[in-house]
């Protein structure tokens, strides 16, 4: 029998009076479980989970009492850690791209508030949003005003001019210093920042917005117009000087790049995450590698799933880069680059619901349990290079264990054996769980 709880632990549990006050613990006892916990390929079976509050307070395969607390009986569900995507955008997600040309902020902010309920119920209880201005909607998510999973805000991305994050009109150049800020810079969805000293402005700016971490644009995009895929974005001067400005702050730089050049010279002046990646060789996956910097892609294919543009010269580059993922992801895999998972869905609601899909396409390099552990225990690893800006810090996140933060999804199957279950959960989630508080519950308990 194995037991993960402490005898004391088990004791208070079992101890709470059932006249106690209001103030008391909330306890919720899970029983008849089998626990992936994040970490082991080998399920704990038959096993009991206690929450207490918003943290696993025990993890025990022996009878746990519950002392008048909510006790669900899971039937044999196999219990998984709360999803994590590493890549996601939510002001970007769940309004169409029209919305950005025609919008405002409010438009675009308020569609990103209720399309995280959606990301929550999808079973994605943590995000790192790389990108957009979701600090009032995590602000809402974090006080319990919303529904939503918990967002480690980049902030809006900062690229240069005629860089990816330079969606301005095509006769906004040549600017002028007098001149004001295009409205979506005013507004943070994105930020600009050309030479040493706008980008240190630029990064504290962020920083002293509430980012985790900054994000900036090194590299081409698909998406944007001024810049081909192999333009390698910002001096090495200036990609030092955000890494230094997070480095005050304790925590990292995550830059969007595609290619070798690009990648090179990011890592080269400090950056941790490479963002995308999809056209990188085996040196530089290995120069990551021997750096310690992560490669954070996307099982992006042109597929059923594929993005469309209606620029015909961005959807040429969508087609260079996807072409680009199979062999992307066999390097980092053959090299041992730190992997983790995310999606980078934009401007499509509809395509938002399909995020569980998304993590299942990762079995054409991956074994389900290296699917669920990437978007668990790891995805929270590359979380924690946020330092002491990472804002969820009583307790680890993407593991079961006593002490972790009660982010749990119940699932009716073993995607241990079947990882196309976490494509649909709607079906395939009967129970859903954040901080402690059940948003799902299909069992009728």
């Amino acid at each position: 029998m194995r037991c993960f709880a402490t005898g004391a632990m088990l004791a208070l549990v079992a101890s709470v009076p059932a006249n106690a006050q209001d103030d008391a613990p909330k306890v919720t006892l899970i029983t008849n479980v089998n626990v992936f916990d994040g970490t082991s390929e080998q399920l704990i079976e038959n096993a009991n989970v206690v929450v207490t509050d918003n943290l696993i307070t025990a993890v025990s395969t022996e009878p746990v009492d519950a002392a008048g607390g909510t006790v669900i009986d899971g039937g044999g569900r196999t219990l998984i850690p709360g999803l994590i995507d590493v890549h996601w955008h939510t002001s970007y997600c769940c309004a169409a791209q029209a919305t950005v040309v025609t919008g405002d902020i409010l438009e675009v902010a308020i569609r990103g508030a209720k399309g995280s309920e959606g990301t929550l119920m999808r079973g994605f209880t943590t995000v790192r949003d790389v990108g957009g201005n979701p600090f009032s909607t995590k602000k809402m998510i974090d006080a319990g005003e919303i529904p939503g999973p918990r967002i480690l805000p980049s902030g809006p991305p900062i690229g240069q001019t005629g860089g990816h994050f330079d969606y301005r009109p095509y006769q906004d150049v040549p600017s002028n210093p007098a001149d004001s800020q295009w409205y979506w810079y005013n507004v943070g969805l994105m930020a600009m920042a050309d030479g040493v000293p706008e980008v240190t402005l630029r990064a504290r700016e962020v920083m002293r917005m509430g980012a985790t971490q900054l994000k900036i644009s090194g590299g081409g995009g698909v998406s944007s117009v001024y810049d081909p895929l192999d333009v390698r974005q910002y001096t090495k001067a200036e990609i030092e000087a955000f890494v230094e400005v997070a480095d005050t702050y304790n925590t990292y730089v995550a830059s969007h790049i595609f290619t070798d050049d690009a990648a090179q010279i990011a890592i080269e002046a400090g950056v941790k995450s490479i963002e995308h990646g999809f056209l990188m060789s085996r040196e530089t996956m290995e120069m990551m590698r021997d750096n310690d910097v992560w490669l954070s892609i996307q099982p992006l294919l042109d597929d059923e799933d594929g993005f469309s543009f209606n620029d015909p010269v961005s959807q040429a580059k969508w087609i260079e880069v996807t072409d680009g993922t199979d062999r992307a992801y066999t390097l980092a895999k053959e090299v041992g680059v730190k992997v983790a998972f995310g999606t980078d869905i934009l401007f499509d609601p509809g395509l938002a619901e399909r995020q569980g899909a998304f993590l299942a396409k990762l079995q054409q390099w991956y074994s389900p349990y290296e699917v669920l552990r990437m978007a668990t225990s790891i995805n929270a690893e590359l979380l924690a290079e946020a330092g002491p800006r990472h804002p969820y810090q009583q307790g680890p996140l993407g593991v079961i264990t006593e002490g972790a933060y009660a982010d749990l999804i119940l699932v009716d199957g073993n995607p241990l054996q079947d990882i196309n279950l976490v494509a649909d959960p709607e079906a395939n989630f009967d129970l859903i769980m954040k901080d402690g508080v059940i948003y799902k519950n299909a069992l009728g308990q």
